[in-house]
């Protein structure tokens, strides 16, 4: 009985988080002024041949000027991100603010049980599957930022709670979005 009662008061407790909004979240792009363009820098970003789960960037348009965002594990995907954005048409100015996350054992390892806590929790695994992840993990110096899209509240929970359980991690920080948020769903 006792057990039966922890495990309720648990999944309260994970559903209260998932329906409480964290704070707002920096939109992935920000487009104005020329959506075709916006379209474009993002389906580049999205071909890197490098750029995985442990990766993120974002974007924002402004007229012909792009600014790219984000952080990633290889030097080759920051330089390749701004070749790539370089060379549409349309575009005068790269301004690259993307970060190359520091070389870290320490990292790597919490990288790796991140992945595999979040694809273990409750069917959260679709999101870490293809080439362009939804659901991307970012770990700089022990801490981790969770980024992407969800379907639900309940998902965005689940990933938090599997982050917060891995050893070693000193603070996560959840900027999952639901698909409602986003705009998809």
């Amino acid at each position: 009985m006792k057990t039966v009662k922890t495990t309720l008061l648990t999944v309260g407790i994970v559903l209260m988080l998932g329906l409480v909004p964290a704070m707002a979240q920096r939109s992935r792009t920000v487009e104005t002024i020329n959506p075709q363009l916006a379209k474009q820098v993002r389906r580049e970003l999205v071909r890197l041949p490098y750029y995985g789960v442990f990766d993120n960037l974002a974007y924002s348009v402004n007229g012909n000027t792009v600014t790219l965002y984000g952080q990633v594990v290889r030097s080759s995907t920051r330089s390749d991100a701004v070749n790539r954005v370089k060379r549409l048409d349309g575009v005068s100015r790269v301004v690259n603010n993307i970060k190359v996350l520091p070389l870290s054992r320490f990292d790597d390892d919490i990288r790796v049980k991140t992945y595999r806590s979040i694809a273990r929790m409750g069917g959260l695994s679709r999101y870490l599957q293809g080439g362009n992840p939804s659901l991307h993990i970012v770990v700089d110096n022990g801490h981790v930022t969770l980024e992407g899209v969800v379907a639900n509240n309940s998902d965005r929970a689940l990933a938090n709670m599997a982050a917060r359980q891995v050893s070693g991690v000193f603070s996560v920080k959840n900027n999952l979005r639901t698909d409602r948020e986003s705009g998809i769903g």
